[in-house]
Order: structure tokens, then C-alpha cells, then sequence
């Protein structure tokens, strides 16, 4: 017998412009007909300046992830142990491209990177040495991320990539006394790179050159955990369209979204089978489950349901 469906959804809404006005012309049938079958079953608060946005708390909740603050659900640490490696304090290490203006910087989308092995290794190579002059480990365990070890990451809070990439990062930056360390590299690593000869060759196949980093996913894990459970499916097909702030993608994909993933739930509840819907914006998260009861079942189908676009505004 099928276990149900769980599915968590990241930027269900959008907070940048063009996306959060495109929000009140979605039309989403099966989310809409979903809402109206399903009871409300929790709720993470937060805020648009929360360092961890709301589908990464859900998720670190549903894997037992401590997190003691914002910005520091030790994402890093959990695949450090997952992989065999030792040690506390870790971090991700995202090469990446930054778009400096006169009055802002910005970091490029990470799918316009198309940053692959030969590149990202003498990449690696060229920067790990200052890294270790600073205590820092650095391990290359992707093409686009790297895992990082060192004190200055036990207890230091950073943001997400879903906050950062695509978007101007000034905001965001780390601006505690303990992150003086990695601003100092970042500094110097856009100095090392600018003429560095796989960015030359990248330039001239058209491609983004590497000019600085990203530090993320930083904390310790305890050695004890709470218990995991079941890894939810995330839908991501909403992400790279709304950290774009690109309406007609991010309204497209909700479509394709709705068709795929609603008819699947609705299927399931028609199954009589466990529903668990999550919808996380840019500030909460809501939570949805079913089969509902009787009495609440028959009303939500006698009453008007909520327009989708109301659900998705409180998000």
C-alpha cells in the first residue's frame, strides 16, 4: 500500500516585483480543488530577512537539523558526516560570479555559471592555499560547491543561496567580527581571479568568469540529532524563475506545476491515501494534510474555496 505524498514546494510565492504581481493572476485549479480537501496542519513564521528561508527550516525540521539561530542549520556538517568525513565546523563554498554596479553587487544566477570539472579544479587549486592560510580545509567535492572546515564556521550565521543568487547580496553579506576572516578572502580572491587564465578562457567561450565565493549551509552538528523523518519530494520547478523575478516562467511553471503535481495529490486523496501539501514562500510556510475529516471535507466542497492567490499572499 502507498505511504501518501509529501510535497514541499519553495517559492510558491515570490516577494520580488514582477512575480508577487503575477501571483494575483494565477489561475491553479488542482491547488485550488487540493486547499479545499485538505485541513491546515501547521505553520512556520518568519520573516523576508530570515537567513534560512522557509523551505530550508522545513526541510531541517523534517531531517531533525538543529538550528540554535538563523543562518545556521549546519547543512554542510550533516553532508560532511553523511560522506565519513570528521570534524565540526563546516561550511559550503559556492565559486560564483558577482555583477558589481555602482551602488550595488549582485551575484549571477548559478545556472548561468556552467561551471564544470577541468574549470572549477584549477579553480580549486589556485585558491585552496589561501584558504588554509587562514585554518580553513577546503574539499572539492562538486564542480559548483566545495566543503569547508574550519572555526570560523561553528558559530557563524549566513544566508541561503535562495536568498542570494540572481539578487543583490549587500544585504546579506556577513558583517560579524568572526566573518572579518572571509571578507578579507573574498577580497582577495576577486584579485586573484580577475586574471586568472581559466577565467580568460571562460570569457572567450562565452562564459560568466569566477570572481569570488559564497559561504553557506555553516554550523556544527551535535552528536546526537533529533530523529529524521521522511524526506518530503521538493518541487522545485518555481526557484530559478522567481530568484530571476522572470513572471511569464514563474507563472508557466506553477501551471506545469499544478498539472503535474495537483492531479498527483488528488489522485492520492481520491486513494483515501495520507496528503501532506507544504506551500513555503519568501517570509512563511504553510502546511496542508489529509484526508480531512468528514464534516470538514463536505464543507469545503458546499463552501466558495479561498481564491489561490489569497493562500499565497500570506506566504
Amino acid at each position: 500500500m502507498s505511504d501518501g505524498a509529501d510535497l514541499l514546494i519553495p517559492f510558491a510565492m515570490c516577494a520580488a516585483p514582477a512575480c508577487s504581481e503575477a501571483a494575483a493572476r494565477l489561475e491553479l485549479p488542482r491547488l485550488q480543488r487540493l486547499l479545499a480537501q485538505l485541513a491546515p496542519s501547521g505553520a512556520d513564521e518568519g520573516s523576508a530577512d530570515s537567513l534560512t528561508p522557509p523551505h530550508e527550516r522545513v526541510l531541517a525540521r523534517s531531517q531533525g537539523l538543529p538550528a540554535p539561530a538563523d543562518g545556521l542549520v549546519p547543512w554542510a556538517a550533516a553532508e560532511a558526516r553523511a560522506t565519513g568525513r570528521d570534524g565540526d565546523g563546516w561550511a559550503w563554498i559556492t565559486p560564483c560570479h558577482w555583477r558589481v554596479a555602482t551602488d550595488h553587487v549582485a551575484m549571477a544566477p548559478l545556472a548561468e555559471m556552467r561551471l564544470e570539472g577541468p574549470d572549477s579544479q584549477a579553480l580549486f587549486d589556485a585558491i585552496r592555499p589561501y584558504f588554509e592560510g587562514d585554518g580553513i580545509t577546503l574539499d572539492a567535492v562538486s564542480p559548483g560547491r566545495w566543503l569547508a572546515r574550519g572555526e570560523v564556521f561553528r558559530s557563524l550565521p549566513t544566508a541561503s543561496l535562495d536568498r542570494v543568487a540572481g539578487r543583490v547580496i549587500d544585504g546579506w553579506m556577513p558583517r560579524s567580527a568572526e566573518a572579518r576572516a572571509l571578507r578579507r578572502l573574498q577580497q582577495e580572491m576577486q584579485m586573484l581571479l580577475y586574471t586568472h587564465p581559466v577565467n580568460d578562457a571562460r570569457e572567450q567561450r562565452g562564459l560568466l568568469p569566477v570572481n569570488s565565493f559564497w559561504v553557506s549551509g555553516t554550523g556544527t552538528l551535535p552528536e546526537a540529532t533529533g530523529a529524521a523523518g521522511r524526506m518530503p519530494h521538493i518541487a522545485d520547478d518555481l526557484r530559478e524563475a522567481a530568484l530571476r523575478d522572470d513572471a511569464a516562467t514563474w507563472t508557466a511553471a506553477w501551471s506545469q506545476l499544478d498539472a503535474r503535481e495537483g492531479e498527483r495529490l488528488l489522485a492520492a486523496l481520491a486513494r483515501r491515501e495520507p496528503v501532506r501539501l507544504t506551500l513555503c514562500g519568501e517570509r512563511h510556510a504553510r502546511t496542508w494534510s489529509g484526508p480531512a475529516g468528514g464534516a470538514l471535507r463536505r464543507i469545503g466542497h458546499w463552501l466558495r474555496p479561498q481564491p489561490v492567490a489569497r493562500t499565497l499572499e500570506i506566504l
